[in-house]
Order: structure tokens, then sequence, then C-alpha cells
């Protein structure tokens, strides 16, 4: 499996991109918004994605070069068309709107329709922090959701519908929760079905909803489905998964998970942030939220344990890891996009 530096396996990812048509600024940020998840330790939703933003390219379904549409705005609300382009282009443009709007009336929500996939949600989270704000955020599949199935059903009908909560730490680093609402994101499945392996147990049901490892079960007819969050308790996760597919289509103007979608690389999606000072204030916010990170970091540990993990803590620390000894990739997924670079002729790294 071949291990690549950052700045190499940036620079082969921005040069796939410029070949497949994107324009510089926007290979750049695909680039390293794909990379920035390997590094996160999220491989999921990094380089393994090139492959599928390449096909949604060819069949049209996503675009490079077009703008963010602003459908609607008020001082607090922006509705916004993404007109199919990158999804990570066009969401940082929504920030890049909703920063301001924040700033100046104390919150601030966007929506996304019609938008390539996003990637991963932390990323936002993570710059929200980086300015003193705090983000709730999150994103269906454009109509395309059947990968979840309800509990004690054998059918997908929600995506894995993913949650961003982040919050600014003041002088610490910051809290930023994001999670799938099942128990894994579908492109985990994807990765361990690259590498030719089995999937853990408790990921999958196959079409009649019984426990497999089988990764095959979310690609080929007929197809099964990944369990909700929640172990025995799955209600929970899909309820949520539910809730957040409806606001992230209702509010949007994409469609909420239908049957008749197929496939698409998209995603519907809502940001709100929030600053603090036109709240109780930033002292009182940064004060109890570095009060309560010192409580649970300092809370006692089982025998052998090792220290408290908060959210966020494990991207920094793969994030740290990978940066010094570089990016693995498997098997499956460099040979995927080394064809791809021989199709485009772009020289592999």
């Amino acid at each position: 499996m071949p291990t690549l530096s950052v700045s190499a396996l940036t620079s082969f990812a921005r040069q796939l991109f410029l070949a497949l048509g994107a324009p510089p600024d926007e290979a750049d940020v695909v680039s390293r918004s794909l990379v920035d998840s390997n590094l996160a330790g999220h491989d999921s939703h990094g380089i393994i994605r090139v492959m599928q933003y390449a096909q949604a390219l060819k069949d049209g379904i996503l675009k490079t070069g077009v703008s963010l549409k602003i459908v609607s705005r008020t001082p607090a609300v922006m509705v916004c068309d993404g007109q199919w382009g990158f999804g990570q282009v066009q969401a940082h443009r929504l920030l890049d709107q909703l920063g301001p709007m924040a700033k100046e009336v104390g919150l601030a929500a966007g929506t996304l329709m019609q938008c390539g996939h996003v990637g991963r949600l932390g990323e936002y989270g993570e710059r929200a922090a980086a300015e003193g704000l705090a983000l709730f955020a999150t994103v269906n599949n454009h109509g395309f959701g059947k990968a979840v199935a309800p509990p004690g059903g054998t059918k997908g009908v929600i995506g894995t519908n993913p949650i961003c909560l982040a919050v600014p730490a003041g002088e610490g680093p910051s809290v930023v929760l994001d999670i799938g609402t099942s128990v894994c994101a579908e492109g985990k499945v994807r990765v361990v079905y690259n590498k030719g392996a089995q999937a853990p147990e408790g990921w999958l049901l196959d079409a009649k909803g019984r426990p497999t490892t089988d990764p095959g079960v979310l690609y080929h007819e007929p197809k099964g489905t990944i369990l909700p969050l929640g172990g025995s308790q799955a209600y929970k996760g899909f309820g949520l998964g539910l809730l957040l597919d409806m606001l992230a289509g209702g509010l949007s103007g994409a469609p909420c998970s239908r049957p008749e979608i197929g496939p698409r690389s998209a995603n519907g999606g809502l940001f709100v942030l929030f600053d603090p000072r036109h709240f109780a204030g930033m002292t009182h916010f940064r004060t109890e939220i570095a009060d309560l990170v010192a409580t649970v970091r300092g809370s006692p540990t089982v025998e052998g344990g090792g220290p408290i993990t908060l959210p966020g803590d494990p991207e920094r620390r793969e994030r740290e890891r990978r940066t010094r000894d570089g990016v693995t990739l498997d098997v499956g997924t460099w040979g995927q996009i080394s064809e791809l670079a021989k199709r485009l002729g772009v020289a592999l790294p």
C-alpha cells in the first residue's frame, strides 16, 4: 500500500481535478479538503472520493466553474443553490457569507440545494470555531437515501445523515463533534470493500435484515443496509437521522429521501452559525466551556484506561501523526485512482 507525503498527495489530487476540468481555485479547495479528511483519519471522506467526483462529472451531475446562487436572503437567513458545483467549494462560499452575518446579528442560517458532496462536516466546524463561532450543520443525500433502514425494516429509506456541532474553546482546542446517525459512514464501508476485507460486526444487515460482515451488500443486488446508531436502541439513531433529513431537505429546497431517486453525488445542507458575543457574551461562554472541558478531562478513569478523549481529539492526534508519517492508501483505492490518472495523462507521484 503506497504512503505519500501530504504535499505529494495534495498536488496529485489537484492535478487530477485540473485534468477533470476544474478551475485552479476549485481544484485547490477540493484537493485540500479530501487530503485533510485523510489526515484527520477519515479515509471515508478522503482521496477515495476522487472516483465518485470524477464519475459525477462524467455523468453531468457535477459541474465545474459555477457560482453560488443566492435564492433569497434576510439579515439572518440565506437560501442558496449550489448549481451542482463542487460541494466543498459551495459550502465554503456559503460560510464566507454566513460568518459576517452571524457576527452582525448573533446567528445566521444558510441552506444549500443542488450541491455536490460537501465532504467531512467537521472541516466546517473547525473553520467556524477558529473564527470564534459555534456551528450546527447537517446534510442529506439530496433525495438519494437507501443506506439506512428503520429498525425492523429491510429496505434502506434514509441516508447516513451526519450532524456536526462545534464550539470554540478559547485557549484550548475547539470541541468538534462530527458523527453520522448510522453506525458508520457509507464511505467507511467502501474503504473496507476496496481493501477486500470484512466489515466489523454490528455495521451491516443483508437484504433480509440479517447481520453480515460482507461490505459488498451495499454495492451489489439485492442490497443490504447500514444499521442506525444506537445498538439496541437504534430507534434513537434512526429518529435523529430522520429529523435531520427533514430539516436538510425541507428547509433547503432539496428533496428529502425519496425511493424513486437514484444514486447521486450530492447533498442538501443546513448550516447555522452562532456568535456567543450576542448571547451571554464571549467571556461567559469561554469560561464555561473551558471549565467544563477541564472537568471532563480531569474525571477519574478506569484502571488501565487512557486519557479522556473529547470530540475533535482523535482527529488532531491522527492529523499530527499522518502529517509526520504520510498518508497510506489502500490498494483498491490506489489502483482505481492510478487508472484514472493514466486516462487523464496525470503523472503518478
